[in-house]
């Protein structure tokens, strides 16, 4: 009965990075969560909130300000994410202590991997937290060992393997991730990617 009782007393912040391939994933997680008798709230951007309209109710859906304009990541996603990395840490911070002020206050955050900066938050708010990686293995070990500078990123393309990394196969330039083998795909989402140096917390 008292487990059962802090069980549902626990409030789980899930913090996706807002693109799709990233939001379903940790949005699977949260229903699955909230299956076990957790509170979840999955944080979503204001233009996401209006395609999840009607979504599972297990789960609490909160926008929060991410610096966007209407329309805005469909127009330029480098603007986007430029903004997003200067707006979301202080919108995560009022909605902790929102949350921290009622009657559900956050136990645990849960954060995609490529946020690193949202644990920092956390912790200095009381709250602990864990990475969610959304991308396989061997994506997650491509942009860790080009972060930390294992390969010049951009990748040229060559007839001999692009990149040998450990405890993979070699890599050939269509192994690899957009972000690391094109210098003209989404720079701001590589900055991301690959500015973060990933989750090392862990």
């Amino acid at each position: 009965m008292v487990k059962e009782k802090r069980v549902r007393e626990s409030h789980v912040l899930v913090l996706p990075l807002p693109l799709q391939g990233h939001i379903n994933p940790m949005l699977q997680f949260s229903k699955r969560l909230a299956s076990k008798g957790l509170k979840v709230t999955l944080i979503i951007t204001p233009s996401i909130a209006k395609s999840m309209q009607g979504q599972d109710s297990s789960i609490n859906l909160e926008p929060i300000f991410d610096g966007s304009k209407e329309g805005e990541m469909t127009i330029n996603i480098d603007k986007y994410f430029e903004r997003y990395k200067l707006t979301m840490p202080h919108s995560l911070s009022n909605l902790i202590d929102r949350y921290n002020g009622s009657e559900y206050p956050v136990k645990f955050l849960i954060y995609d991997s490529v946020l690193p900066w949202a644990l920092d938050m956390a912790r200095n708010k009381g709250i602990e937290g864990g990475p969610f990686f959304t991308q396989s293995c061997a994506v997650t070990a491509v942009l860790y060992h080009a972060a930390q500078g294992a390969f010049q990123v951009p990748v040229e393309e060559s007839d001999q393997a692009a990149v040998s990394l450990p405890s993979l196969e070699n890599l050939e330039f269509n192994d690899l991730p957009s972000f690391v083998s094109d210098a003209g795909s989404y720079p701001a989402i590589r900055e991301l990617l690959l500015g973060s140096e990933l989750d090392e917390n862990q």
